[in-house]
């Protein structure tokens, strides 16, 4: 199972990035599953019904979320229409809205979960991640009842990502975390058979400051003062992801490869 997953849609850029690209990545890697971060995709915030559904005619299978999920309003109502939109699986279950996990099913009949999860460390102070992936855990397994298990984990500290994958590896294929907007150099498979990278990145305008337009960003910096509301910077498009190439029947990733593609970082496309 090939699976490709894009890092955090970010504005009218990340949007504008994942049209023109997603179909290019799509004819060179053939992926059977492709998942999307869409948590900013809405002007940097948040992600709305139109947006959802103008992505998953791009042939986006599952649209994950992150801290950002409730900013636009309208989204609560959707969210509960459509299961292939998911939040994180460790906000209280009984009060949130929507699911955090979405079971689905490939043509051929094979099914992949895909989770998304909400670290805690200088977030905010959501149910355990570790335990909320245990009882999920305790239901989907790898071989049994799913192919394949995807876990996006939407968090600021690479300590607590990577305590997570080597706490669940073998149990999980894939963990790979979202959030700072930055992507990073560590992608590998862990002992065990779970492809790990701290962070996919941003697909958006990388002249900016993370996503942001750097003149609404800097005077925070430079004059401790809140300023302006963020703005979403949107000269220039990049999409960043990673392509995670998942075993038979196990349930084990074998390759995950970083992608970069766009107007500002070093191209990185796999071969398959």
């Amino acid at each position: 199972m090939i699976v490709l997953f894009i890092g955090d849609v970010m504005g009218r850029s990340g949007r504008e990035a994942l049209e023109k690209y997603l179909p290019l990545l799509k004819d060179k890697l053939t992926p059977d599953v492709i998942i999307v971060n869409g948590e900013n995709a809405a002007h940097g915030r948040g992600i709305t019904g139109k947006i959802c559904e103008n992505f998953f005619d791009l042939g986006v299978d599952v649209i994950t979320t992150g801290n950002h999920v409730w900013d636009q309003r309208e989204v609560l109502k959707y969210i509960n229409k459509q299961p292939r939109l998911i939040r994180p699986a460790n906000y209280p279950k009984q009060t949130t809205p929507g699911n955090g996990l979405y079971l689905h099913e490939l043509m051929d009949g094979r099914k992949i979960l895909v989770v998304n999860m909400l670290c805690r460390l200088f977030m905010d102070p959501l149910d355990d991640p570790f335990a909320c992936m245990e009882e999920i855990l305790s239901e989907y397994r790898l071989g049994i009842n799913c192919d394949a298990i995807f876990v996006d984990l939407h968090g600021e500290a690479t300590s607590e990502k990577m305590s997570f994958a080597h706490n669940f590896a073998g149990r999980i294929s894939a963990v790979i975390g979202t959030h700072t907007h930055i992507p990073t150099a560590d992608a590998h498979i862990i002992e065990g058979g779970t492809a790990y990278m701290s962070d996919a990145g941003m697909t958006g305008d990388y002249v900016s400051v993370i996503g942001v337009k750097k003149e609404t960003a800097i005077p925070r910096f430079t004059r401790k003062l809140p300023g302006e509301h963020f703005i979403p910077a949107s000269n220039n498009m990049t999409l960043c992801g990673a392509l995670v190439v998942i075993s038979g029947g196990a349930g084990k990733a074998t390759k995950i490869m970083p992608i970069r593609i766009g107007d500002t970082l070093i191209e990185a496309i796999p071969e398959i």
